[in-house]
C-alpha cells in the first residue's frame, strides 16, 4: 500500500508540475514539457492526455514544422476554473473574474467609502453576489474569492489586524466571506498586486505599489517574502527626508508622503488622468510637481536596487502611467546609482486599478494546479 501511495504521489506532483509548467509558459509543447521539467517523452505524453481529459489542457493549434510531425500547441483550458478578486480600499471596490488562462474576463469597479458598519458589510455582499451572477460563470467553476486589504491581515483567522489606511483594527472578514459559499482568502493589497505583476515572470523582484498609500512586496525565488511579522516590505513608511513631510502613521520624511498618488491628483483638482494629461498639455505647475514626485520616486528606486539588487516593478495606480516616463526617470536614477550601467532592471505596472484584485484572485487559479490533479 505504501509503495502504491508513493507512486500515487509522484504522478499527482508531476501532473501538478506541467499544470503549472503550462500555466506559466501560456503556450508550449509536449517536447518542451518534457526537456524543461525533465520527464521521459511517454511520461509527458500521458500526463498531457490525463490533463487534457480532465478539462485543465487545450490543444490549439500547431508549431510550425522543422520537418516530422508538427507539435501541437498546448495551453491551459479556460474554462478549467474561475476565481473572483475583490479590493477594498478607502473609497472603491474593485471586482475582476479571472479564468485558468489568468485572464481578466469580467470587471467593475464603484465608488463607496469604507466603513464597519453592518450597512456597508451589507452592501459588499450584496454587490458581490450580483458581480458574480453578472459574470454568468457557472458556480461549480468558481474556485474561490480573494479579498485583497490594505493592512496586516490574519489568513488563518480570516482578520484585519491593523490597517492605518482604513484606520481600524482587529476587523473581522468571516462573515462576510462566507456569505458567498465558496473558498476565500484575505491578502494585504501591495502582496496582491505584486502576485499580478510579477507572478511567474521574476524569479527575484521587489514591488513598489504607488497608490492611494506606498507599499510594496518582495519575491525571493518565486516566493513572497512576508517577514517574521507579516511587516516586510513597508517601503511608504522609509525615511526618504528627515524631518519632512508629516505622514500619514505619524513619522515625518516618510516616502508615502512623496510618492502616494494623491499627491498628483490633489495638485490637479482632477484625477490620475486628468493629472497626466495636463503633464503632457505641458501644464508648467503640473510639471513641477510631477518632476518633484520623479526626484524622490529615483531615491527610493536607487535604495532599493541598493538593497536588494535585483528587478524592480513600479505598480499601482501611478505604475499604470510610469512606461512613458521611464526614460526621465531612468536618468534620475542613473545619477544616484553608479553601480548600475543602465535601469534595465526597472519595469513599469501593467495594471492601474485592477492589480490587487487580480493578484488576489490568481492564489485560486495558482491552487487549481495543487488541488485538482
Amino acid at each position: 500500500m505504501k509503495k502504491i501511495s508513493q507512486k500515487m504521489n509522484v504522478k499527482q506532483k508531476n501532473r501538478s508540475r506541467v499544470g503549472k509548467f503550462i500555466s506559466s509558459e501560456g503556450n508550449t509543447s509536449k517536447g518542451e514539457i518534457a526537456k524543461n521539467l525533465h520527464l521521459s517523452m511517454p511520461t509527458a505524453l500521458q500526463i498531457v492526455k490525463e490533463l487534457t481529459e480532465l478539462g485543465i489542457v487545450v490543444e490549439e493549434g500547431e508549431y510550425q514544422s522543422t520537418g516530422g510531425r508538427k507539435a501541437k500547441v498546448l495551453s491551459i483550458a479556460r474554462t478549467a476554473g474561475y476565481a473572483a478578486g475583490v479590493d477594498i480600499t478607502n473609497n472603491h471596490i474593485t471586482w475582476v473574474m479571472v479564468n485558468a488562462r489568468k485572464e481578466i474576463v469580467a470587471s467593475r469597479r464603484i465608488r463607496r467609502p469604507y466603513g464597519t458598519d453592518r450597512e456597508y458589510n451589507r452592501f459588499l455582499e450584496e454587490e458581490t453576489a450580483a458581480f458574480l451572477k453578472e459574470t454568468k460563470v457557472p458556480e461549480e467553476k468558481i474556485l474561490g474569492v480573494g479579498f485583497s486589504l490594505p493592512g496586516i491581515v490574519d489568513k488563518e483567522k480570516k482578520i484585519l489586524l491593523r490597517s492605518h489606511t482604513l484606520k481600524v483594527e482587529n476587523v473581522s472578514f468571516q462573515e462576510i466571506g462566507e456569505a458567498f459559499g465558496y473558498p476565500y482568502i484575505l491578502e494585504n493589497d501591495a502582496n496582491s498586486a505584486a502576485e499580478a505583476e510579477i507572478g511567474d515572470n521574476m524569479p527575484d523582484a521587489v514591488y513598489l505599489s504607488l497608490s492611494n498609500t506606498v507599499g510594496g512586496a518582495i519575491y525571493m525565488d518565486h516566493r513572497l517574502y512576508e517577514g517574521k511579522n507579516f511587516k516586510s516590505a513597508e517601503f511608504g513608511h522609509m525615511i526618504l527626508e528627515p524631518g519632512g513631510r508629516k505622514c500619514y502613521c505619524g513619522k515625518r520624511g516618510c516616502l508615502d508622503a512623496y510618492c502616494r498618488a494623491g499627491l498628483l491628483s490633489e495638485a490637479a483638482g482632477t484625477s490620475l488622468d486628468g493629472f497626466f494629461a495636463l503633464v503632457r498639455q505641458g501644464d508648467a505647475p503640473m510639471k513641477k510637481v510631477w518632476e518633484e514626485y520623479l526626484e524622490h520616486l529615483a531615491v527610493a528606486v536607487s535604495n532599493l536596487r541598493m538593497a536588494f539588487d535585483c528587478d524592480v516593478v513600479l505598480g499601482g495606480y501611478v505604475g499604470g502611467y510610469m512606461e512613458e516616463f521611464m526614460a526621465d526617470l531612468s536618468e534620475k536614477i542613473q545619477k544616484l546609482n553608479i553601480f548600475d550601467k543602465d535601469t534595465s532592471y526597472l519595469h513599469g505596472g501593467k495594471y492601474k486599478l485592477e492589480a490587487s484584485a487580480y493578484g488576489a484572485a490568481l492564489y485560486f487559479i495558482r491552487e487549481l494546479f495543487e488541488t485538482s490533479l
